[in-house]
């Protein structure tokens, strides 16, 4: 019972963080905006993680390719890691490093962006797509943890969940993930 209480009100303090900070709920807000402009301009929305924020990254992909809150067309919107068959064979030829920032290289446009979901912000797969993104033009939104990683530095936009306990961090992110669908949702396809 202690530990159930305990989880729910280390939850529940986290998003209150977030609740009372008014810069991190603006960036919130300008990462929406700034998938709505691209979205609008024929550029797409890529999503990558690792393990449990792989899971969140396809979660938050799925909602904005299908839909949301209504029924709708279907936005651009991809996780990244969703071919096994290309993952293995990159992962196989040129290390498990390079599975984005390949991928990135060989599909994505100036103008799309390209979101990185990690705990840590140091994730090295992400971080080399970061990098391989700024050279190609990609707008980069960082997910993360407190401190924001190695990720801080190389992102347009950080969504750094104040907290450093990696469950809450994910519950976080997929609050924010889900915020940032609604607002996109609404924005490009208004209801009268």
């Amino acid at each position: 019972m202690d530990t159930v209480i305990r989880s729910i009100e280390q939850s529940i303090n986290t998003k209150q963080a977030i609740l009372h900070n008014a810069e991190l709920i603006e960036r919130i807000e300008a990462v929406a905006d700034v998938m709505v402009k691209a979205l609008r301009e024929g550029k797409r929305i890529l999503w990558c993680g690792n393990g449990g924020s792989a899971a969140d990254a396809q979660h938050l992909a799925a909602e904005l390719s299908g839909r949301f809150y209504y029924d709708r067309p279907p936005l651009n919107s991809e996780a990244m890691h969703c071919n096994t068959s290309y993952l293995t064979a990159v992962a196989n030829d040129y290390g498990y490093d390079l599975i984005y920032s390949r991928m990135i290289d060989g599909a994505c446009k100036p103008g799309d962006v390209l979101v990185g979901i990690s705990t840590s912000g140091n994730s090295v797969n992400i971080c080399n797509a970061f990098r391989k993104a700024k050279e190609l033009g990609v707008i980069t939104v960082a997910m993360t943890g407190e401190t924001g990683g190695k990720m801080k530095e190389m992102a347009d936009y950080l969504l750094n969940v104040p907290s450093t306990d990696t469950p809450r961090i994910q519950e976080s992110h997929i609050m924010l993930g889900h915020i940032i669908c609604e607002i996109v949702e609404a924005k490009m396809f208004p209801r009268v």
